[in-house]
């Protein structure tokens, strides 16, 4: 739900900043990643599973890194490949300048919310583009070329979409806005949670998309697993509730070279701090009323004596639990809220729950709770569908996506039928329909699973878990 629909109206909030009159120098509140003089704080890297990098030993890592700017990396007859950045990059007054070849520029630091100022000149039948957190692909290209081959790609629709998304979405920019070959384009890309918002030279041409996890899609073959996957599920599709993976909550910014000279300047991030992400992600409020009134707790039943206001926010006492629940009874809906994690904190949003049952037995129950903190304390590893985001007894969400602990983080959970949807930070991790899943392994089927509806709320279990701003809309 947290989709484009949320950018029209804060389009005046991504208005350019005012960039100095020397490149290279940043705006207010951004940082150059390029320094106008040389590679520092780069290094070279492909079109590659940047989980390859992260899987190495930080021995492993700084040599790849060390070889990837000045030689040595070996092909598979062990000869030097040449690909280094030394070999085809270089500063030209104020420029970074590729030759069309080579590894591309990547930053040293991963990033996670971010803003992005890049400026870039090309040349005809150039071919290049943006990595995203490591991910393809922002791109550019020449606009101008239109033999057959060029318009079956998409060439003359010009720059900025994210040309490898399988789903239309975002995939085509939408509308030409590439200057004339020669001439400096410029971009400003924001990315929260797994959604990009992309203005070339001043027009939106994707607005608030989701950007893809190619090397997700390259792995399972888009929606899909690949044979020697399926031969391991056991079968030629995904089990039931299974989700493809998203795009990476933190990775590296890439530059990319393909085929011709391209050239780049004023290359500006800014990191978005999770307070202002969770701004930009609550979208239009319209039609959600707000159970949580930041005083007490009048607005609710059930275990009200287990919970207290501190500070505005519902916040389970330490050692109590039970499910604190609303008044009135929820259908299909959309949920929004915030929560804060303690180290190991463990809670739970109960979803069609009968008062006086119990949440996740007699409801659903939708996982709340400090993945890696509380396996790293317990020393136990949750079950998949123990962590956080998952459909407790029955399905597990994606892991990885949760703010450190301490910082809020921003939640919506949408329920039409026995649809379930999970979108945490901007990134969804749970997409299950109950009337796919095969019950036969599960040992325990939550009565919720025949529900239509039921109260909603808080399944406390003796943590101090804080949330606010709990609201919602009927469907």
């Amino acid at each position: 739900m947290m989709k484009a629909s949320l950018l029209l109206p804060l389009l005046a909030a991504v208005a350019a900043p005012a960039l100095a009159a020397d490149h290279n120098t940043p705006p207010a509140g951004f940082t150059a990643l390029f320094n106008g003089k040389d590679l520092s704080g780069w290094y070279g890297w492909s079109t590659q599973d940047p989980a390859d990098l992260w899987n190495m030993t930080p021995e492993e890592r700084a040599a790849y890194q060390k070889k990837s700017i000045e030689g040595g990396l070996l092909d598979a007859k062990g000869n030097d490949k040449g690909d280094h950045l030394n070999a085809h990059w270089k500063v030209e007054n104020g420029e970074l300048v590729n030759d069309g070849k080579g590894l591309y520029l990547t930053t040293d630091k991963d990033y996670g919310d971010f803003e992005l100022w890049v400026d870039y000149k090309m040349l005809p039948k150039g071919d290049s583009g943006i990595y995203l957190r490591g991910t393809p692909q922002v791109q550019i290209w020449d606009f101008t070329e239109n033999d057959e081959k060029a318009v079956s790609l998409g060439k003359p629709k010009g720059s900025g979409g994210l040309w490898n998304n399988k789903n239309p979405e975002g995939k085509d920019p939408l509308k030409l806005m590439d200057k004339p070959l020669g001439e400096w384009n410029r971009f400003y890309i924001r990315m929260i949670g797994e959604r990009v918002l992309i203005k070339l030279n001043g027009e939106v041409v994707v607005n608030n998309a989701v950007l893809e996890n190619f090397f997700a899609n390259r792995k399972a073959g888009y929606l899909a697993y690949g044979k020697k996957d399926a031969k391991a599920q056991g079968g030629e599709k995904p089990p039931a509730g299974w989700m493809q993976d998203p795009v990476y909550a933190k990775g590296p910014i890439q530059l990319q070279t393909h085929g011709s000279e391209i050239r780049w300047r004023n290359v500006f991030v800014r990191e978005i701090p999770s307070e202002e992400a969770n701004q930009l992600l609550a979208d239009s409020e319209a039609g959600f009323t707000r159970l949580d009134n930041g005083k007490d707790l009048s607005n609710w039943q059930g275990a009200v004596e287990n919970y207290e206001v501190v500070d505005g926010n519902i916040v389970c006492k330490k050692g109590k639990g039970g499910d604190l629940l609303s008044k009135e009874e929820y259908g299909d809906m959309v949920l929004r809220f915030e929560f804060k994690l303690p180290p190991a904190g463990n809670n739970g949003i109960a979803l069609r729950t009968p008062l006086g049952g119990h949440s996740a037995k007699d409801g659903l129950e939708i996982q709340v709770i400090d993945t890696d903190g509380y396996e790293a304390k317990t020393g136990k590893q949750l079950q998949p569908y123990q962590v956080h985001g998952s459909l407790y007894h029955l399905v597990g969400a994606k892991r990885g996506y949760l703010r450190p602990v301490g910082e809020w983080n921003t939640e919506e959970i949408e329920v039409r039928g026995n649809r379930i949807k999970v979108t945490l930070n901007g990134t969804k991790i749970l997409d299950a329909n109950l009337d796919e899943l095969d019950y036969s392994g599960v040992k325990t089927k939550p009565a919720g699973v025949e529900r239509k509806s039921g109260f909603i709320g808080f399944a406390g279990h003796s943590d101090p878990v804080a949330f606010r701003n709990f609201r919602v809309k009927r469907l």
